[in-house]
Order: C-alpha cells, then structure tokens, then sequence
C-alpha cells in the first residue's frame, strides 16, 4: 500500500472532506474499509492510517513500551486514546471533527499528502511548511549517500 503525491482540496461548511481518488483506489485495492485519524505527533497536520497500518504501529510501540512501567503505559495511552474511527460514506467522503480542525490549524483549503502507508492532512495555509526547501533537500539526500 502506498499513497504517493501532493493533493489540494476543501473541506465543505460541516468538515466534511473527499478523499482523493487515487487514495481511495489504493485502499479499495488493499481491501481496507476503515482509516484511523489523529493528529501527527510533531507536525502540525492530520495522520491518517488505514487500519492495517495503524494496528501494525500499535504492535510495534507495544512491544518497544513495557506494561509495566508507568511512563511507558502513558505514552502508549497518549498515542492510543485520541484518535478517530473513519468510514467514508458512498461518495468518498469523511468527517474531520472540529477539534482536530483546530489542532492542524485548517480552516477549508487542505492539502493531502501520500506518505507511503499513510496520508497527511495539511492546512493549505501552512504553505511550504511540510517540505524543506530544494537546497535543504539536496544537502540532506547528499549526506544520506555518504552513510552508506
């Protein structure tokens, strides 16, 4: 499953928003039904996981955090306990409730952004927050090289 590209779109008066097509064919092709929404743990945007990706994340971070320590068990409570179910209804629509709009800062125009497994969403007023600039990008790619 990945998600790839950079779509701009507008959520409708009640928040309601289309998931891109090419997003939705990704999912309907990986037989997923539901997404997971929450808000990105450094970023100012939306995460959104399809199930099967969200459950494999839960996995991991159980594993790496111990039951029984109680910094662990909040951590693991702060990433599990706010999050929304989401189920496109027929039209490819989906409710982004008003708390999470304040929480990425959006008000209508979005930005979709396939992350691979997972799709973020962007207030289209965050401008080139998401990405470095080209100089950046480069430098960065650069020095990846070298590591290897």
């Amino acid at each position: 499953m990945r998600f790839l590209g950079n779509i701009e779109a507008k959520t409708d008066a009640k928040g309601r928003a289309f998931l891109p097509a090419t997003f939705r064919k990704v999912l309907q092709a990986s037989g997923e039904e539901s997404l997971i929404m929450r808000k990105d743990v450094f970023q100012p945007c939306l995460v959104l996981y399809p199930e099967s990706v969200w459950n494999a994340q839960l996995d991991f971070l159980r594993q790496r955090l111990n039951r029984w320590n109680a910094k662990d068990q909040q951590i693991f409570r702060q990433f599990v306990s706010d999050v929304e179910i989401l189920t496109l209804d027929g039209n490819g629509r989906f409710l982004i409730p008003k708390r999470y709009l304040k929480l990425a800062d959006i008000e209508q125009e979005i930005k979709f952004i396939g992350m691979d497994d997972t799709i973020e969403i962007w207030s289209r007023r965050a401008d080139d927050r998401p990405f470095m600039n080209s100089e950046e990008f480069g430098k960065a790619l650069e020095a990846m090289g070298k590591e290897e």
